[in-house]
Formats: structure tokens, C-alpha cells, sequence
């Protein structure tokens, strides 16, 4: 399981020991401690005052306010914090554009002015401009720096899953294989979609809700997009129910339409529309007529 913890790091500069405790790679509550032409900077504790520069300083900001900012390392290796949103923290996994290459590994843009740097040893397969990859940010334990990693298998929880069948859960397309889409279970997990219940196109770091089928003995974890049972179809019987009314009491979709068009407009397999379409038509609330449904 990942926690998120303070990130202890030593240094050793000749005889002198320096502890960095702050939160290295993810967002942290600094106080502003001066004001400079470059910026402002912040409270760092042990690890001394971080800068933050004036581009990201907020408007009347002074002496003794509090800010949420980021923390990394700038390109002389130095501490210093931004406002600026990054597309991944330390701990977690995204799917990022390759910026640049060069001789020692992968440069990937993570909305930082510092790209993340992905070293060859990292990669799966070389690594590509322009081309996006599912990766783990971490703190490399021999440089100390912020890197990202493409073997995501390394970082996957090895604790057995807490779930149970039917709870719904965030997931982050992350492989397609034989099988269906590998996926990362709230960032912590790995997790399986079989190809029969996936309706809609998927791609590597496409965020979506599932729900858990099963976990398996070994911790693995089954997915369907939608939610198994009665209880599904039900809820969907509703919501066409009210999508008939919004189009003025009726709708071309039927048991006819293309699994295509009846995923787009509701995000739903067939299947589980023609069950909703029954239960409505049995309870009386709809009739069916050629080429379309209308309210009763």
C-alpha cells in the first residue's frame, strides 16, 4: 500500500549530515519567510529556505502567509517550489509525452519547467519523442532525484487488496493484452478488464470508475466497467427513462440500434439496454413502435 509519508533523505557533504524532510515530489504547506526580486522564499525547516520564483509567487503575497506548493529539484539539483500543477507526484502513476532524448534516457513532460527524466535502465522499450508511456514517479534512492519508471509491475502493491465484489473503484487504463486492458486500481493496484466487458475504446492513461468483481487468490483483481446484476439495469431503466422525456417523449434508439450508438449516448452495453427497454416496457411506461421508443 502506498503512504504517504515524509521522505527522509541524508546528504553528506563532507563531514555535515543535512536532512531533508520535506515532502520531496509532492505538494507541501511552506511558510513565506522574505520577499526578494526573484521571488519569495519559503520555510523550508532543516532543509533551509526554498525559493519560489516570481512567476509563480501569487498576487499580494507577503512575509508570514502560508502557501501550497510543489516541491522538486531544479537543474542545478537545487530545492525549489512552484505553484504549478504537475501531472504526476512521487508515489503515483500517469501517462506522459516523451519531450526529448538524449545519450542517458527519456525526458517526459510533466508540466514542470524541469522535464521528468526517465534513465534507459527504466525504460521497457526505448523510449520515443512525442510518444506517451504509463509510468511511476519515485525518488531514486542513489541520486536522490525525482525520476519516473516504465516497469509499473515494480510498483504495484504487493498487499492483498481490500475490496469486495461490487465496490467501485478508480481506475487508470495502463495495457491492452489478449486478455482485455491491464489497469492501475486507485493507484495502487494492478487489476484486469476482460475484452468482453469493455464497451467503449480504451487507451493507456484513460482515468475511468469500475467496479470489482472478484479478487482473486493471488491479489489480482477482475473489473467490469458497469455495474453487475439487476441493480444496473434498474438504475439505467431510469435514466433512459428520463432521456426519453428530455427528447420530447420519445427516441429512435431501440433493440435494433448499433452497439456504437448506444454506448455513446449512454455509456452502456446493448445488452444492458434492451434488459432497461423491458423493464420500462413492462411496467408500461414506454411503447415500442418501429424504429424507435415512445413514452406510453
Amino acid at each position: 500500500m502506498i503512504i504517504d509519508v515524509k521522505i527522509v533523505i541524508f546528504f553528506i557533504f563532507g563531514k555535515n549530515l543535512v536532512i531533508m524532510n520535506i515532502k520531496l515530489g509532492k505538494y507541501n504547506q511552506l511558510e513565506v519567510v522574505k520577499t526578494v526580486d526573484f521571488g519569495v522564499y519559503l520555510n523550508g525547516g532543516d532543509d533551509g529556505e526554498i525559493l519560489l520564483p516570481t512567476r509563480y509567487v501569487p498576487e499580494g503575497c507577503k512575509p508570514g502567509d502560508m502557501l501550497n506548493v510543489f516541491i522538486y529539484l531544479d537543474n542545478e539539483e537545487r530545492l525549489i517550489a512552484t505553484t504549478l500543477q504537475p501531472l504526476v507526484q512521487v508515489g503515483e502513476f500517469a501517462c506522459l509525452e516523451v519531450a526529448w532524448v538524449n545519450e542517458y534516457g527519456a525526458f517526459l513532460d510533466w508540466g514542470l519547467m524541469k522535464d521528468l527524466f526517465v534513465p534507459f535502465r527504466e525504460q521497457k522499450m526505448k523510449m520515443q519523442k512525442g510518444h506517451r508511456y504509463v509510468v511511476h514517479a519515485h525518488v531514486d534512492e542513489d541520486s536522490y532525484r525525482i525520476m519516473a519508471s516504465a516497469k509499473v509491475e515494480r510498483y504495484l502493491s504487493k498487499e492483498f487488496p481490500p475490496y469486495q465484489p461490487g465496490e467501485e473503484v478508480e481506475v487508470m487504463a495502463w495495457q491492452k493484452t489478449d486478455l482485455g486492458y491491464k489497469v492501475i486500481v486507485d493507484n495502487q493496484f494492478g487489476g484486469l478488464v476482460y475484452q468482453k466487458e469493455i464497451f467503449q475504446p480504451l487507451e493507456p492513461g484513460m482515468r475511468l470508475q469500475a467496479f470489482v468483481r472478484q479478487v482473486r487468490e493471488d491479489g489480482k483483481i477482475d473489473l467490469t466497467l458497469q455495474k453487475d446484476g439487476s441493480q444496473k439495469v434498474e438504475d439505467f431503466a431510469e435514466v433512459l427513462l428520463q432521456y426519453i422525456k428530455e427528447q420530447g417523449g420519445s427516441t429512435s434508439l431501440n433493440d435494433k440500434s448499433a452497439a456504437e450508438d448506444i454506448y455513446a449516448t449512454f455509456g452502456v452495453s446493448k445488452k444492458t439496454f434492451k434488459k432497461a427497454v423491458g423493464d420500462l416496457y413492462k411496467r408500461r411506461l414506454i411503447v415500442l413502435v418501429e424504429g424507435g421508443i415512445h413514452l406510453a
